[in-house]
């Protein structure tokens, strides 16, 4: 299928609590550091709100479905997400039941990014799920997502999960079909997955070259599965830090990416994250534009005590040289 592609821009920020790393001491964030921020994030003009997922990592991190519900009760517009949920450590049936009640609780205003990570295989033997099936599951879990979402009692006989027959789940999404479905993924048997069931793209830790090589493999497999042309989204997580100099904010950015993924990150941030000025941020997200993407989710990398003046820094200097982007 063609790929049908909002033009409009939109900029949103990724992960809510987040502490200082390295750090030492116990992580005791409050409700009201939460309301703070994504008031914050809400009236500063961005898009949407985005959590990553990990049952286990070299950092503290939050269960994503629980923060977005916390998050729901704060901001009456942006559109909330999970970037992404790595379905195949969980069973599908509970996560529909709480896709659908986030549906509910945001109002309509949630997307379910979902991926395989695989970065940290101790993660999937903590959850008894072999590290070489994710991707089967992945695929598996979404069609058990989809049909609880069609709000129909629900037969499913898998390879990974049931048999169970005529299963209810009330009440019905609230967005029609149930909540989009955005697949992460980098490799070419995860673009043709996204291809052919996936009704958005979401990246990171590439560049916007590799980006549109992606979107037409992923078109090339919507068309090989004979899928009727439709929107589709297309989002990108990309690591950015605003700075007086590129230098500068490759510093912060190689020191934040290296303690997260527990590797020397400097080479992979100079590749693939948008640094420097607001001119030269705007300017590399303008390059993921013009390669197919319409949702940015900024991961603001330095210290966490830094991060209110990064979103308002960009708010008021990166944003507007982005208006034409943003007013299509």
């Amino acid at each position: 299928m063609d790929l049908i592609l909002n033009d409009r821009l939109c900029v949103g920020i990724q992960t809510i609590s987040r502490r200082t790393e390295p750090a030492i001491g116990p992580w005791l964030p409050k409700i009201d550091d939460l309301v703070s921020f994504v008031e914050l994030v809400d009236r500063s003009g961005y898009d949407s709100l985005w959590v990553g997922d990990h049952i286990s990592f070299p950092i503290p991190i939050f269960d994503p479905m629980l923060q977005l519900a916390q998050a729901a009760v704060v901001s009456r517009r942006l559109t909330l997400g999970t970037s992404v949920l790595l379905l195949p450590l969980r069973h599908p049936t509970p996560v529909a039941k709480q896709v659908l009640t986030l549906d509910h609780l945001t109002e309509g205003r949630f997307i379910l990014g979902v991926g395989v990570g695989g970065e940290f295989p101790k993660e999937y033997a903590a959850c008894d799920v072999p590290h070489g099936e994710r991707g089967a599951r992945l695929a598996e879990g979404v069609t058990v997502l989809r049909k609880f979402f069609s709000g129909e009692a629900v037969t499913h006989h898998g390879r990974f999960y049931g048999p169970f027959e005529d299963v209810p789940m009330q009440p019905p999404p609230r967005q029609q079909g149930g909540p989009p479905i955005w697949f992460a993924g980098r490799r070419a048997a995860a673009l043709r997955r996204i291809g052919r069931l996936g009704d958005g793209y979401l990246a990171y830790v590439i560049t916007p070259e590799m980006y549109g090589a992606s979107l037409a493999t992923i078109a090339a497999a919507a068309r090989e599965a004979g899928r009727t042309p439709r929107p589709f989204g297309t989002g990108h997580l990309l690591f950015t830090r605003l700075d007086k100099t590129y230098e500068a904010a490759l510093d912060h950015a190689t020191e934040t990416l290296s303690v997260r993924y527990a590797m020397d990150f400097r080479k992979a941030a100079a590749r693939y994250c948008a640094l420097g000025t607001p001119q030269q941020v705007a300017d590399r997200i303008r390059e993921f534009h013009a390669a197919g993407v319409r949702h940015i989710v900024l991961d603001l990398l330095g210290p966490y005590e830094e991060r209110r003046s990064q979103i308002e820094w960009f708010a008021s200097e990166a944003l507007p040289l982005l208006t034409d982007l943003r007013a299509r």
